[in-house]
């Protein structure tokens, strides 16, 4: 099965999933109750933000009631999924204004939203002027601007309260001077103006806090479906069990040596005073 094989499959296995509820006259709550899951997990599962392994669709077959053929045909598309995991991967190489809609359409799903950023802030907390200059190398004056655009209009996922976001960055991200001083310290403004949201936990790594975990590149989990993963010329999204408990339980060491809360903002606002002395 091909990667695009694989996620048109996975797509069509959560849809059959929702038909086949719907079909048996239940909602989420119900059909949860029955399958002795929780409501959230019927969610992802209809919306293929968490792969339905074959014991979840023989569960879930008893519960609504589903013919053994067809009950067959489903507990083998799960378990041919089960088996190409590895390909279980989407590359999107080219479009940044398409990529970042992406992104956004992953965000609006997921309730627990969590990013390591090593070497730039993290793009829901970019200014326009930041992230102006993380797009401008390399694209048209047109691109650029609908990639910023569609990075700003991801920021409005904060404002939802029902979602939970963690967001760890290295003092080292914050060091990459972008453009001036000014504009790392308007930055620096908007990063510790978000860190007081009641829904976003944000940690600092200093440079002086001794660490023993090593991540060289920015990874981004959705609830625990899917983490997406940046480079140069791709981005890929991962969404094999295996793949994602290595980002869960790497992100929880990432997370155990920041610093969080008044201490974080502490070392915000010691980066930004050198800004502005710099700046002078």
């Amino acid at each position: 099965m091909t990667g695009a094989d694989h996620t048109s499959g996975a797509l069509d296995l959560a849809t059959v999933l929702r038909e086949f509820r719907r079909r048996a006259g239940l909602g989420g709550l119900e059909a949860a109750r029955r399958a002795g899951v929780s409501q959230s997990k019927i969610s992802k599962l209809e919306n293929g933000l968490l792969r339905a392994s074959p014991e979840d669709v023989r569960s879930l077959c008893d519960v609504y009631g589903v013919s053994a053929d067809e009950r067959e045909n489903l507990v083998g598309l799960a378990s041919d999924l089960k088996s190409s995991s590895r390909l279980s991967r989407v590359v999107m190489t080219r479009g940044a204004a398409r990529l970042q809609h992406h992104i956004g359409q992953l965000e609006s799903k997921a309730t627990l939203l969590r990013s390591y950023q090593p070497a730039m802030v993290p793009g829901l907390l970019q200014t326009r002027a930041y992230a102006s200059l993380v797009f401008g190398a390399g694209l048209a004056d047109e691109e650029r601007d609908a990639a910023v655009d569609a990075r700003s209009s991801r920021s409005s996922a904060l404002d939802d309260e029902t979602k939970e976001f963690r967001l760890v960055l290295t003092e080292g991200a914050l060091r990459w001077q972008a453009g001036n001083p000014q504009v790392m310290v308007d930055q620096l403004d908007a990063i510790i103006t978000a860190s007081r949201r009641p829904n976003l936990r944000l940690g600092v790594i200093p440079w002086t806090t001794p660490v023993e975990v090593f991540c060289t590149h920015a990874f981004h989990i959705y609830d625990s479906a899917a983490v997406l993963i940046g480079t140069e010329i791709a981005s890929a999204i991962l969404d094999s069990s295996g793949d994602v408990t290595v980002y869960d339980e790497l992100f929880d060491r990432l997370d155990h040596v920041s610093s969080t809360g008044d201490d974080a903002r502490r070392e915000l606002l010691r980066i930004r005073s050198d800004y502005q002395l710099l700046g002078r």
